[in-house]
């Protein structure tokens, strides 16, 4: 008996997480299929607009670049991409991204100070004051020795640090490494150990990813150059770092990168041992900045739950502008509906127009404010809430849709400015991987550091004693 109790528990306790991934992959699909749709809509559109037909076309790549063909290659490499180790790395729509061409043992704090020794400047963290100044200096072609890398993917999380070394007067071409740590107990095929393992490319310019359109750097083919660069430097720095090489790793293959950029490599692995370098207290410190500096971006707000929650303000500013103008004008608009219903056979008095009018007007600004108060606590991270705003969102697009293609009005820029696009980009914005990830996980981080506050509280209430 207290077997079948403990049977059904668990089968209680895992039906809510199963139907959460299906709402969680449903909206994710649904929001792509919409952004599709969205996309038409645009490109229809521009051929209506005369000389502005150029800007809706920039706006037609925006949609098609940045929202719809990214959404669409996750869907479908959630599908047929392997999720465990095979030497390449995932680009942030889950396309595989540069090869795996290095291996390192040590401590960050051991691989930072020889990387820095050898002559390598670490990139700063990817943020919205950095991406901006990586974009100025490549426009104003003004060099930016830090600067951050696109994030890649290996282990299920995106590379630990990277260094790089820009070519002077060019911001267009550096040398770049990602480093990715290893997981606990974690051995590479064949049985080998490692702490890191790590991306060296080399970007030669800026210019249009092949599978998504975006404007990224491209890469050198041959990434075995940039594998030897970063390890001869390491050895030229004579910092007590000694390089084994593992043959044959991976089959020799060409390929290409999640930018579409042509590579090749012979399949060979150099393991850099960077445990003979000797490290000072200033560089341990370095180290622990950079884990302090790790945990706190990832407890951060992620940007696609900032924009999903922007996007809804905005939403809620468009129905109070309604609201309001209703009220101003509300002669103008008791007489327009009068003049309406005029011609049916019982048309309703002015007295009765006008409480129909107050009455929806009233619904209007009630549930303006819940979705406020849901636009909030989607900001704060509540899961419910963020499923809660797709959900509206949905039901205004596919009630859109509908209408759309039973022959309503025909859904325009002029008739639905602030209406089927914001719904439609709040749903992409929350049914990202990194809004689902951080509102799930948000309950559970909380009882970790609950749970490490109270054990360090237990450590020092014990010291005391």
């Amino acid at each position: 008996m207290p077997q079948t109790t403990v049977t059904k528990t668990r089968s209680a306790q895992a039906r809510p997480r199963s139907v959460s991934v299906v709402v969680d992959y449903s909206f994710f699909v649904f929001g792509g299929a919409s952004a599709v749709w969205l996309a038409w809509l645009v490109f229809t559109e521009s051929f209506s607009w005369g000389w502005f037909l150029f800007l809706f076309f920039v706006l037609f790549w925006v949609v098609l670049a940045y929202l719809v063909l990214p959404r669409l290659h996750r869907i479908l490499t959630s599908i047929y991409v392997p999720d465990y180790f095979i030497g390449r790395a995932r680009t942030s729509d889950g396309l595989l991204g540069d090869p795996i061409n290095l291996a390192a043992l040590g401590t960050e704090a051991q691989l930072d100070e020889a990387m820095r020794k050898a002559g390598w400047t670490r990139a700063d963290d990817v943020t919205l004051g950095t991406s901006l100044r990586i974009i100025s200096s490549t426009i104003r072609r003004k060099s930016y020795d830090e600067a951050p890398v696109s994030p890649l993917f290996l282990f299920g999380h995106q590379q630990d640090v990277a260094y790089q070394q820009e070519v002077k007067g060019n911001p267009a071409k550096r040398h770049h490494v990602r480093f990715w740590r290893c997981p606990d107990g974690w051995l590479l095929p064949g049985g080998n150990r490692a702490d890191w393992m790590a991306a060296g490319t080399f970007d030669r310019a800026v210019g249009f990813s092949l599978f998504t359109m975006q404007v990224t750097h491209k890469i050198d083919a041959n990434t075995d150059i940039e594998r030897d660069h970063i390890v001869s430097t390491l050895q030229d720095a004579e910092v007590g770092v000694t390089v084994d090489l593992i043959k044959d790793f991976s089959t020799g293959y060409h390929a290409r990168n999640g930018g579409g950029d042509t590579i090749e490599t012979d399949g060979d692995l150099p393991v850099i041992d960077v445990r003979g370098v000797a490290v000072d207290s200033a560089a341990i410190a370095v180290s622990d900045q950079a884990d302090a500096r790790r945990a706190a971006l990832a407890e951060q707000r992620p940007v696609p739950t900032t924009l999903g929650f922007l996007l809804m303000l905005l939403r809620v500013v468009a129905g109070g502008l309604t609201v309001a103008l209703t009220v101003i004008e509300w002669h103008r608009v008791v007489q327009s509906q009068l003049v309406a219903e005029a011609g049916i056979v019982d048309p309703p008095s002015r007295a009765t127009v006008e409480i129909v009018v107050a009455v929806v007007m009233g619904l209007l600004a009630f549930g303006l404010v819940i979705y406020l108060l849901v636009a909030v606590l989607v900001f704060r991270g509540s899961n419910w809430a963020r499923i809660a705003a797709m959900s509206l969102s949905a039901l205004f697009i596919i009630a859109t849709a509908i209408d759309y293609f039973n022959g309503g009005p025909q859904v325009s820029l002029h008739n639905n400015l602030l209406g089927l696009p914001l719904d439609i980009l709040v749903v992409l914005a929350l049914s990202s991987q990194r809004a689902r990830l951080w509102a799930r996980g948000r309950k559970q981080r909380r009882r970790g550091i609950d749970a490490l506050l109270t054990t360090n509280t237990a450590a020092d209430d014990t010291t005391i004693r």
